[in-house]
């Protein structure tokens, strides 16, 4: 029987760039960096075939799963808390720490840190794929231009009757949101 000898050692495990969809069906590039080390050598040892395979299989298995179960980034500005990869990285570390140290306890690997190294959506993506995501994109454009339009519409007359500039009746006041409307929504300058 050879001895082997199973270093608990902390390791590095600096996981490929992979090709894969997020929860929205986006295809996007990540990676991530993973410290760890051995625990318990006996499961190291007896638990499975090779433990440092064990580790980069399993490790890239997280990181896909982590990434088809969460948007890269999402759209929604009404004020919910959407857990996304590109802006909620602490919690996303956390829930890809948790992910790994269920899986690798198997093995008797103990993970000290885990963390998105490379996040980017993919390269030369395919036009069917760019045209399910694009009427969100547009959409969610839109509604922030709307939403800041009419702030400021607000705000024109807000400082219009306390500096008493222009009296308005309801039609000139409609007249006038209106206009200002159709200016600040335009996706060309105004013309004189």
């Amino acid at each position: 029987m050879v001895k082997r000898r199973i270093s608990l050692r902390a390791r590095n495990l600096s996981g490929q760039k992979l090709k894969v969809n997020d929860k929205l069906g986006n295809p996007i590039e990540i990676a991530a960096v993973i410290v760890w080390q051995v625990d318990e050598t006996a499961r190291a040892a007896f638990e499975v075939d090779n433990y440092e395979q064990y580790v980069v299989i399993q490790s890239e298995a997280a990181v896909r799963h982590l990434a088809q179960s969460y948007p890269y980034d999402t759209f929604d500005d009404a004020g919910h808390e959407v857990l996304t990869l590109r802006a909620s990285t602490d919690q996303v570390n956390q829930v890809l720490v948790t992910e790994l140290e269920n899986r690798l306890s198997r093995a008797g690997v103990k993970v000290i840190e885990a963390r998105l190294s490379h996040l980017a959506y993919a390269r030369k993506l395919p036009k069917r794929c760019c045209a399910a995501s694009r009427p969100l994109a547009v959409v969610a454009a839109r509604s922030q231009i709307v939403h800041g339009a009419v702030s400021m519409v607000e705000m024109a007359l807000q400082q219009l009757a306390e500096k008493h500039v222009v009296e308005l009746d309801e039609e000139k006041r409609a007249s006038m949101v209106s206009n200002l409307l159709v200016v600040l929504c335009s996706e060309s300058a105004a013309s004189r």
